[in-house]
């Protein structure tokens, strides 16, 4: 599923669009629409100009001039391109007044929204991981008692953190994912915050990691996979001791860890 970095790194992709003009929208699979029919989200987007391109976790909200929004979530398949050729999971095309904006999703998890008040269930996201002050980041650990690796993939938590870069950021700071985060405290809450704002820090600036289909609007893959150590590593020597890197379900989630460099 694409996660912040990667949906960051659409986002950024899609600036030029701002200013341009929607002169149509054909949407081929109700199952992606949220929040109305096909002929209704498209007439409400006919002839209306891009104000504004931004990321909200893992959606891609898209503000229009005179008010309302556009809002796009990959899912897990989901893939946004520019100037594309409609293919067979090509859900819904954007027409504008120069090229066209192309909605692809093959398994259909990802989701499409056109609403004139920025949703409520958006808005109630937690904080953004890149944006969040340690104190309240600390705070928030010490008054959940689950454990840290669920905590991270809510969303209700932090924003736009998923299995990837929760992974990751465990790895740096030496936490084992079945850690109580409550018990986080201190420095080891420092580590963890300092390791999450490293890890899509960098993921960010190698345009993600394309561990399955995704790519950026250009068709570009993402970089950051190269640099993963543990995340789907299982069995595979760990990068700092050599131990080998294990897995466990942590919420319905696979979770890779390193037993020796990561203690609970």
């Amino acid at each position: 599923m694409p996660e912040l970095p990667e949906v960051e790194t659409v986002t950024r992709a899609l600036a030029p669009l701002v200013g341009r003009r929607i002169l149509g929208a054909e949407f081929r699979c109700a199952r992606v629409l949220r929040g109305g029919d096909a002929d209704a989200m498209a007439s409400r987007l006919r002839g209306r100009r891009i104000a504004g391109v931004k990321r909200y976790g893992k959606f891609i909200a898209i503000s229009l001039e005179g008010g309302g929004y556009l809002l796009i979530h990959l899912g897990m398949t989901g893939r946004l391109l520019l100037n594309g050729s409609p293919a067979k999971h090509t859900h819904a095309i954007f027409t504008l007044d120069s090229g066209a904006l192309l909605y692809e999703d093959s398994r259909q998890f990802g989701c499409i929204q056109v609403s004139e008040e920025f949703p409520e269930r958006i808005r109630k996201l937690g904080p953004e991981p890149l944006e969040v002050p340690f104190e309240a980041f600390a705070g928030a650990l010490r008054r959940r008692r689950t454990r840290v690796k669920a905590l991270l993939l809510d969303q209700r938590f932090l924003r736009g953190l998923g299995n990837i870069y929760a992974d990751e950021a465990l790895f740096r700071a030496g936490i084992h994912p079945l850690a109580m985060a409550s018990r986080l405290r201190g420095e080891r809450a420092r580590r963890l915050y300092d390791a999450i704002r490293a890890v899509l820090t960098e993921a960010i600036a190698a345009g993600g990691s394309s561990v399955s289909d995704y790519v950026d609007p250009e068709g570009r893959r993402g970089f950051f996979q190269f640099s993963h150590r543990v995340y789907q590593r299982t069995g595979e020597p760990c990068a700092i001791c050599g131990a080998r890197v294990r897995r466990v379900l942590v919420a319905q989630r696979s979770s890779h860890f390193c037993p020796d460099c990561q203690r609970r």
